[in-house]
């Protein structure tokens, strides 16, 4: 069963208040489980996609208020110029008072029109489950947006933890060639190579630093946080990804725009069958009690009566409204198909960009293995100067961007996994969260 996770629960789980969750401050210690839980508890735009649902519901209301009885009260007092009356003494019947009062008591319940309030009731209940499903697909983009800003975090430290260690090497060859210099055995453009290189890295690092503020900023924007976060690099963030055709099963029966197209392609049809109650008559039942000053007929009386109107002659009216309501239902139809076809090749588009991201990293840790063997050959014939500066220089880069491919290419590995899930309409079975 889809449930949508309501704010108590997840407070409770989160330690955060029912009413109304108050934005956090300060430092905090987070884990990727607790941010995706937080994220549906406190994000804005969730909240106003849930709001929908009760818009949705009043609607629903609005229209089975049609069919319900409606009772009203009609009352005037009237001050006439003149007092008009029949008869003479006790048998006087006065017609036209000069100070005149009357009220009028009524009930009005429908009885049939067409059974076109009955389908409008079932639209609004179909645009409920509609506006249900626009709040799942919009859990289901912050889990996205908020599990791919957290992972983006980690990987962010651990980009800046690969700077520190690059800034090291070139910190290494600038004091190797200071010792050099010093003895004589290597000009200055060695040692200014090597402060060039310390420089190159530090301004990497500093680039690093501002991919960790943007993703952190995104993280805090999502999760209402105000302060610094400090992310626990989860073991992993997804469970292992099933094969193709599992996955497009998952996408027919869960993703939550396939089936908004699928209820609007229900409501079309209802439409040309609301449409078409045009054709059958209108009956009402009305009863009132009546209660005036005036004697005449009576001064209070009942009355009920069984109304209808049978359309004779609409001038076409309702063949047009027909065959709209039928060019509704080809769209939708359409439309279905359309979406139906883009969910099975998301699916397939996310499991090639997987796949070529667990390529990528494979090849990434490969290159980093003779990088890491390359480099450090290179430093032991530099130090005994059976090498130059530009030769360690060129395997310093390599292993320095090794290392960047490495925290690249597991970034985007994770990345892909998330989408996958995402684009399977299953993202949040895949984090352990219950809808």
């Amino acid at each position: 069963m889809k449930r949508i996770i309501t704010t108590a629960v997840l407070a409770i789980f989160i330690s955060l208040p029912v009413s109304a969750p108050a934005q956090t401050t300060g430092d905090v210690r987070l884990t990727f489980e607790e941010a995706v839980i937080r994220a549906l508890a406190v994000n804005n735009t969730v909240e106003r996609s849930r709001a929908e649902i009760d818009v949705a519901e009043a609607q629903r209301s609005f229209l089975l208020s049609a069919v319900m009885p409606r009772i009203s009260i009609d009352g005037a007092l009237t001050r006439n110029s003149i007092e008009q009356s029949f008869g003479e003494g006790p048998d006087a019947i006065t017609i036209l008072p000069r100070n005149d009062w009357n009220y009028t008591l009524k009930l009005s319940q429908p009885i049939f029109a067409g059974r076109r309030e009955l389908r409008a009731y079932s639209q609004a209940k179909l645009g409920i489950e509609n506006a249900k499903q626009g709040a799942f697909g919009t859990e289901d983009a912050t889990l996205l947006r908020v599990a791919s800003s957290y992972l983006a975090l980690v990987n962010a430290g651990a980009r800046l933890d690969i700077e520190r260690k690059n800034i090291e090497l070139a910190e290494r060859r600038r004091t190797q060639a200071q010792a050099f210099f010093e003895a004589g055995e290597v000009t200055r453009v060695d040692v200014l190579r090597a402060e060039t290189a310390v420089k190159g890295a530090q301004r990497v690092s500093a680039g690093a630093e501002q991919l960790r503020e943007n993703a952190e900023s995104d993280l805090r924007e999502a999760l209402d946080i105000d302060g610094d976060i400090e992310p626990v690099a989860p073991v992993r963030a997804t469970p292992p990804v099933p094969d193709e055709a599992a996955l497009m099963v998952r996408a027919a029966e869960n993703r939550p725009d396939v089936e908004v197209a699928e209820n609007n392609l229900r409501i079309a049809k209802l439409e040309i069958s609301k449409q078409r109650g045009f054709w059958f008559p209108v009956v009402t039942l009305d009863g009132g009690m009546v209660n005036q000053k005036t004697p005449f007929p009576a001064n209070r009386y009942t009355y009920g009566s069984l109304r209808f109107n049978v359309p004779l002659f609409q001038s076409g009216e309702v063949f047009a409204r027909v065959a709209g309501a039928r060019s509704r239902e080809l769209q939708a139809e359409l439309d279905l198909q359309s979406i139906r076809l883009t969910a099975r090749e998301d699916v397939r588009r996310a499991l090639a960009a997987l796949r070529s991201a667990e390529t990528s990293l494979g090849l990434a840790r490969e290159q980093l293995q003779a990088a890491e063997a390359e480099y450090t050959q290179s430093f032991e014939l530099y130090r005994a100067q059976e090498a130059t500066s530009l030769d360690l220089s060129t395997s310093e880069q390599s292993l320095a961007e090794a290392r960047r491919a490495i925290a690249e290419e597991t970034l985007n590995r994770e990345l892909a996994e998330l989408r996958v899930w995402y684009a399977a309409g299953a993202i949040k079975e895949a984090l352990g969260v219950i809808r």
